[in-house]
């Protein structure tokens, strides 16, 4: 090789030795996040997909009535069943594993038809039923006179597949009728709908509430020197490191009729009786805005602390009163803390639960309430990922306006 070709390498040697290096640093970039993207994969991505997979599983009868679901397949879902339903469900039953398999088939059907529960342990325990599919039928009718109703077949043929969307459909108060079309419930038994718009109210409410005492505050904020901001930015950031239930008890000693706020109120003369602060919707109110605000200040901030105070004196010295330079000229410009604050503490809101449990009544609980309840009390896990499952939806429909308002004000400015 020449001295020349060893002082200036070929191009393209020098191109190649470039990608190369890229490439490395690439994959050197991509191996460093491996233990984050796992991360991310275990503890969020998993556990989401398991979610939505449940809100659409409904495992119970087409795992523990097998025969019976293929007895009533070619069923009109109108007539009595015939009597080979009857035998092939007391097959199914007698080959149940143990009494907790027959409870969790008792109680799935019990939330289509009352009643069935009583009615499938009922059977369950005559076990066992022996003779022809007629001396099994008129054995069962003899113990129960109820499984000649075709509400409770019915209900085993409606729930015969593995996956169903009735969870997700009661989650928004529809539901499958006996023929298997979609239909709205009863006006009685509609119930997360309002609940559904409770809790956005709230939520909205609370976002408001956010934005009015968060704005006046991040723009002091932003007006004084580092050192003023950063320490007075250390009160802010206080609630972030109290735990939420010691905040939401300090707020029930606070608003309780004997409390600090009524006690000062009417001490000041501005009332004469004890406010009722307390397990109502104000009280979720004030304690959630307390505990959510900072999350509203913070977006604020960042945007305000580059906003160039030139601007505004620009505005003015050009003509424009102080007031009509703040609105028309600084505001705008906070628009994108204005959305991220938004978003931020709305979604946190329709998630909320331990604070409207403990400062709220009982038509003051939001959606997190009942999927709570559905967890830990009734054990319906279908139910309670269908509405987390809701919860979730919200949340993306709602990021992905935001990022479509963002992007169209990007490509207008």
């Amino acid at each position: 090789m020449s001295m020349q070709a060893l002082v200036n390498p070929p191009q393209g040697d020098l191109r190649a030795a470039l990608s190369r290096a890229e490439s490395r640093r690439k994959w050197r970039a991509f191996f460093l996040t491996v233990p984050l993207l796992v991360f991310l994969l275990l503890t969020l991505l998993v556990p989401i997909a398991a979610l939505l997979m449940r809100a659409v599983e409904n495992p119970e009868v087409a795992k523990a009535l097998p025969t019976t679901v293929q007895a009533l397949a070619q069923w009109d879902r109108q007539s009595q069943p015939a009597a080979g339903a009857y035998a092939a469900l007391v097959q199914d039953l007698s080959h149940l594993p143990d009494t907790s398999d027959a409870g969790a088939l008792a109680r799935r059907l019990n939330t289509e038809a009352p009643g069935a529960r009583s009615l499938i342990m009922g059977a369950y325990k005559a076990l066992p039923i022996e003779g022809d599919a007629d001396a099994v039928r008129q054995q069962l009718l003899d113990k129960d006179a109820r499984w000649a109703d075709v509400e409770f077949w019915q209900a085993i043929a409606k729930n015969s597949e593995r996956w169903t969307p009735d969870y997700l459909l009661a989650a928004v108060d529809l539901k499958r009728d006996a023929q298997g079309a979609v239909v709205k419930v009863g006006a009685d038994e509609a119930a997360f709908g309002r609940i559904l718009l409770r809790t956005f109210s709230i939520s909205a409410v609370v976002t408001v509430w956010c934005l009015l005492l968060g704005f006046p505050l991040a723009y002091w904020l932003s007006t004084l020197s580092a050192r003023k901001a950063n320490m007075l930015m250390i009160l802010v950031l206080v609630p972030f490191w109290t735990s939420i239930l010691v905040r939401v008890a300090a707020w029930i000693v606070l608003l309780q009729s004997n409390g600090l706020v009524n006690r000062s109120l009417m001490g000041l003369g501005l009332i004469d009786e004890p406010l009722a602060l307390l397990f109502n919707r104000l009280g979720v109110i004030i304690a959630m805005v307390h505990i959510l605000l900072p999350f509203m200040v913070l977006p604020l901030y960042s945007v305000m602390k580059s906003i160039p105070g030139t601007y505004l004196r620009a505005a003015v010295s050009l003509g424009s009163s102080p007031l009509a330079a703040f609105f028309r000229v600084y505001v705008p410009q906070t628009y994108p803390g204005i959305g991220a604050g938004g978003l931020l503490v709305f979604i946190l809101s329709i998630g909320y639960y331990v604070t409207p449990a403990l400062l709220g009544g009982a038509d003051d609980q939001m959606l997190s309430y009942y999927i709570a309840q559905y967890t830990n009390v009734n054990v319906n896990w279908g139910m309670a990922c269908a509405l987390g499952g809701v919860l979730l939806a919200a949340t993306l429909v709602l990021y992905a306006l935001y990022r479509r308002v963002v992007k169209s004000e990007l490509s207008l400015g």
